[in-house]
């Protein structure tokens, strides 16, 4: 794979808090321990977390791979110009031979001002980014893919595998993504036996550029899929299963490694990211791994207290404990109530509003009455100016 330009701006092992010699063993387990504490079902609503969560997955993506980190090394050490030798573009360039450099034609290319069309140019190397030949020969990542999803609120809490139907690029059912006939194979190219890319050895500089016999696939397809045309990819309608953890928010974006379009050539496939639209519900809304439930009491089990049951997410009701005196707008706690995740089960919280009727009875307005009557202080007693009391 061509190396990104993160690449020389991102110090990976940096990120996982590994050093550059560190075994595979060393470096997954670093990987885990980072992504479980900053995993956005650890700390939901943290959006630091999850850009975290986010650079830490992309560090892994590359050094956790052998062929990636391999590269990624490779591109670190020569630097986005170390190309150029010491002293910078008036340095020295290396050959190639012992100490010296193999260009891409793309790696040039990338340098600025076109410099890869000019040596391509001047040493017979084939054409640049800009060339006629693109960079999009040998083997290509997958394009990554977007779906949106909408879930019941109560499924976002309990969490649900469901299926995503999609139209999208897909390895071809004839050929299964080789881009042979059936019954046949694609040989190794006799030319670059394989690599993809031929040298051209121009004294001062080794350049690298496409194989010409196999367009950079590394192969020769012989006799190509009548279906496919040879690319190995199809346009068909596919489905996906997909698990929607508990507890997932509106508008949060789940990444599906490797069920994005097939790479081309042998290229790795891309990813896919859902974004859960989660309905709002009637009565519940999430606040992290809590649920919120608002429950009207009457100026009598508010003054007095009174247990009253209280509706949950599942159906079924608990009763709580309202105390005397309790003020609207007071939040209370149920434990374990909440949104259930393997890590832990968040709480429900209930909060009271008093409910004030707009329709009295003739018995319900003499009580009412008669306990202004017999009331003794103002809820407004506190409300004192320089200490000159309250305004009647």
């Amino acid at each position: 794979m061509a190396p990104q330009r993160e690449w020389f701006e991102k110090d990976y092992y940096k990120v996982l808090g590994v050093s550059e010699t560190a075994d595979a063993k060393e470096i997954t387990r670093a990987y885990r321990k980072l992504a479980r504490e900053n995993h956005p079902d650890a700390k939901p609503g943290d959006a630091a977390a999850e850009e975290r969560f986010k650079e830490i997955s992309a560090a892994y993506d590359v050094i956790g791979d052998a062929e990636k980190r391999k590269e990624y090394d490779e591109v670190r050490r020569l630097g986005p110009m170390g190309a150029f030798g010491p002293g910078g573009p008036g340095g020295s360039f290396g050959g190639g031979g012992p100490g010296g450099f193999t260009f891409t034609m793309d790696d040039m290319g990338g340098m600025g001002g076109g410099l890869g069309d000019v040596l391509g140019n001047l040493f017979g190397g084939g054409a640049g980014r800009r060339g006629g030949r693109s960079r999009g020969t040998g083997p290509q990542r997958g394009a990554d893919l977007e779906a949106a999803l909408n879930l019941d609120f109560t499924d976002a809490v309990s969490g649900v595998t469901t299926t995503l139907h999609l139209v999208s690029d897909a390895a071809c059912h004839v050929c299964a993504g080789l881009g042979a006939e059936p019954g046949t194979v694609p040989r190794q190219c006799p030319t670059c036996h394989g690599r993809g890319s031929v040298e051209d050895d121009q004294g001062f500089f080794a350049m690298s550029r496409p194989c010409p016999a196999c367009a950079g696939r590394g192969s020769i397809i012989e006799n190509p899929c009548k279906n496919c045309r040879g690319s190995g990819v199809e346009r068909r309608p596919r489905e996906v299963k997909v698990r929607i953890p508990a507890g997932v928010r509106d508008g949060q974006r789940i990444r599906l490694k490797g069920r994005g379009d097939p790479g081309r050539n042998g290229g790795p496939p891309g990813d896919l990211y859902v974004t859960c639209q989660v309905e709002p519900h009637s009565l519940f809304r999430m606040d992290g791994q809590n649920l919120r439930v608002t429950v009207p009491v009457t100026f009598a089990e508010a003054a007095l207290g009174a247990d009253i049951e209280v509706p949950t997410i599942d159906g079924s009701a608990v009763k709580v404990r309202i105390p005397a005196g309790t003020p609207t707008g007071r939040t209370l706690r149920v434990k374990g109530r909440g949104v259930e995740t393997p890590k832990r089960t968040g709480d429900l919280l209930v909060t009271v509003e008093v409910a004030v009727p707009t329709k009295l009875s003739d018995a319900e307005r003499q009580a009412i009455e008669a306990l202004a009557a017999a009331a003794t202080e103002s809820p407004r007693d506190r409300l004192t100016a320089d200490g000159q009391g309250a305004q009647r």
